[in-house]
């Protein structure tokens, strides 16, 4: 088959849960030799310097990117309030972009077009009108609960009020595109319930984060033990109010309390103002790592201290991969088959991550149990080329219109 991605972001490097996950469906793709193609917006935003990283997956594709501003000035906002549409959506289309798109449709002739989240779904009515292809939405997340749980979690009474409105806005806009795609792919069951109750009369189907387990090889000789980590990327809102909670709540038991453990933070664009928290010898806040493989593989137990969002965690599964301990909130677990206890520990409120860390820091062979399970639950549901596969053959049902 011949399939175009079509993604708001250079999933290039790999260092967050979308760009992991378009990567590793790119790669599951092209191991069953179909023709891929990728699209990608190039978003300043995270662009960074704005050097292009090179990646060999790119040699194995035809790829291109789309330099785009999306940045917001405040006089945007304030305009943003006394808008009906969502400014959080409009900032991703492009005249410019949507053009070189078209003339791209016309070229190829692509059995399946992809797209990969709510951002780049003002780019359907051109795919429709310049292309025959299947166009599948794959919804990384159900983006109008982000901001709902987000405004939730807010004791500011304006950001709360703000952040209703936009969850709003973007529900409007979402609910607007269930219907127009030929079907929805979805990670997690939650996640497919949710869009159906919506009124969702096209195919939705479940296909969990996959990921190349030969990529993940633990190593507990390297391993400090005791030791706590998070991992994640702090642009996005969900992973920064998280740590932020947890750092909130237990710095003082983590610097000067019973809670003996060091305890690292690293991740992208994690904000300057986060070095106060560091504490030498105690807590560190590590930024980017050159090797999230080698960073992980060194610590103990990992924490998800996730409040709001949606989806399925790519670092949870990563992080099962690795063998590691993982502490986590039921909505940052949410769709992985976990057994609490067994193959990943469920805390979520204060109390119940004290005891969990407490619990992990005190017995290396209950930790290390977990983290062996947590492996077999991955080998068993998130294999790469087992969940590409199945995707492959829905392709080809919508293909052939049964």
């Amino acid at each position: 088959m011949k399939i175009l991605i079509l993604t708001h972001r250079v999933p290039f490097p790999q260092n967050g849960g979308y760009a992991i996950v378009v990567c590793n469906t790119i790669k599951g793709l092209i191991a069953l030799k179909h023709d891929v193609s990728l699209v990608s917006l190039d978003a300043r935003k995270y662009s960074g310097s704005g050097q292009d990283i090179k990646d060999e997956l790119q040699d194995q594709i035809n790829y291109s990117s789309y330099k785009i501003n999306i940045n917001v000035s405040m006089l945007d906002g304030l305009v943003n309030i006394f808008r009906r549409k969502s400014n959080d959506i409009d900032r991703y289309y492009d005249a410019e972009f949507e053009k070189l798109l078209i003339r791209t449709l016309r070229q190829n002739d692509y059995d399946i077009i992809q797209l990969e989240g709510l951002f780049v779904t003002p780019y359907l009515s051109a795919i429709r009108k310049h292309s025959k292809a299947k166009v599948v939405y794959r919804s990384h997340n159900i983006e109008h609960q982000v901001w709902q749980r987000l405004a939730q979690q807010k004791s500011d009474l304006f950001k709360k009020s703000y952040l209703k409105m936009l969850a709003r806005r973007i529900k409007d806009y979402e609910l607007q595109q269930l219907n127009k795609f030929d079907a929805i792919a979805v990670f997690t069951t939650e996640d497919k319930s949710t869009i159906l109750s919506y009124g969702t009369t096209i195919p939705v189907e479940i296909f969990p984060v996959g990921i190349d387990l030969t990529r993940y090889r633990p190593d507990f000789s390297k391993t400090e033990f005791p030791s706590l980590f998070f991992l994640g990327s702090l642009d996005w809102l969900p992973n920064r109010e998280g740590i932020e909670w947890f750092i909130d709540n237990f710095h003082k038991d983590l610097t000067d309390g019973d809670l003996r453990v060091k305890f690292y933070v690293a991740g992208h664009n994690i904000p300057e103002r986060f070095d106060d928290y560091e504490v030498m010898g105690k807590i560190f806040i590590q930024g980017e790592v050159d090797d999230a493989f080698e960073f992980v593989n060194s610590k103990a137990i990992m924490i998800v201290p996730l409040l709001s969002g949606g989806g399925m965690r790519v670092k949870i599964v990563e992080g099962m991969a690795m063998q590691k301990c993982i502490i986590s909130t039921s909505l940052g677990a949410e769709g992985i088959n976990f057994e609490n206890g067994t193959n990943i520990l469920i805390a979520n409120n204060q109390d119940e991550f004290y005891h969990a860390i407490e619990r992990c820091i005190a017995d290396e062979e209950f930790c290390r149990n977990i983290g062996i399970n947590a492996r077999k639950l991955v080998e068993e549901q998130h294999e790469v080329n087992r969940v590409t596969r199945d995707l492959v053959k829905f392709y080809r049902v919508l293909i052939k219109g049964l």
